[in-house]
């Protein structure tokens, strides 16, 4: 069984135990940034929707659903109501999954999400998250040698932080994309080694620093004053539009 039909039958286990609609399944993390290793696991993630009489009862069942972590699947989801509380907050996690390459499964309710994404875009958020996630990883970069992963980690969010500033809009998640817009031509034979390196060796795989990878780093962690980043829409009732939308199409006809 191919690894890509695994997964879907993993999402229509889930559907019939939990008693839900999956509208949307993709890859996140190192496969859909395109720098797994050969031992990475599948990080899958979802969203799905309950009958709309669950929405209508005092004792809410969990907003998340997460199978047991093995070496190969990390699978968990987010229920509607969760996802769109937390798009309204500009949640990275959740508009890497909408721009993630890798989609296992996308239905018409998943379409109405995306549809207002741009909307609750924040400049100021994500580029914040992107230079707080790098910072938080700098402390590998005090070693002799440095986990290949974090360093791409770190040159990832970066990039991604520049690109919103160049841009204004969000991020594309995949490394080579991000490479191509935002890294300067005299580093990128630098930059396709590390990813040649990740790609061919375990998630373990430590190297040497790259002197004008780590200058390059440190430079593009300097404060930037983000005053003039746009914040996204502060109005529920897009969201609340959406998520109305959503659960009176299930209502009606898939349960």
């Amino acid at each position: 069984m191919e690894m890509r039909e695994e997964i879907i039958n993993k999402l229509n286990v889930i559907e019939q135990k939990e008693h839900v609609k999956i509208i949307y399944a993709v890859e996140s993390g190192s496969r859909a940034w395109g720098f797994e290793s050969t031992d990475s696991d599948y990080d899958v993630r979802f969203i799905y929707v309950r009958d709309k009489k669950e929405y209508l009862c005092l004792d809410e069942k969990s907003d998340v659903i997460q199978l047991p972590i093995d070496e190969v699947f990390d699978v968990s989801g987010w229920d509607i109501k969760k996802a769109l509380k937390l798009l309204y907050k500009s949640n990275p996690s959740l508009l890497e999954w909408f721009a993630s390459p890798i989609v296992y499964k996308e239905t018409i309710e998943a379409s109405y999400i995306r549809e207002v994404i741009p909307l609750y875009f924040s400049q100021k958020k994500l580029y914040c998250h992107y230079q707080r996630m790098a910072k938080t990883s700098l402390k590998y970069m005090n070693k002799v040698k440095v986990p290949v992963k974090k360093y791409l980690y770190i040159l990832r969010c970066i990039l991604s932080s520049q690109y919103i500033v160049h841009n204004k809009k969000q991020p594309p998640i995949e490394i080579e994309r991000l490479i191509e817009c935002e890294l300067p031509n005299e580093l990128r034979e630098h930059m396709n080694k590390l990813l040649m390196i990740k790609k061919n060796s375990n998630e373990k795989k430590y190297v040497d620093h790259i002197s004008s990878l780590d200058e390059f780093i440190f430079t593009n962690l300097e404060e930037r004053d983000v005053s003039s980043f746009i914040d996204g829409e502060t109005s529920w009732e897009p969201l609340n539009e959406v998520f109305r939308k959503v659960i009176e199409k299930n209502s009606d006809d898939m349960f």
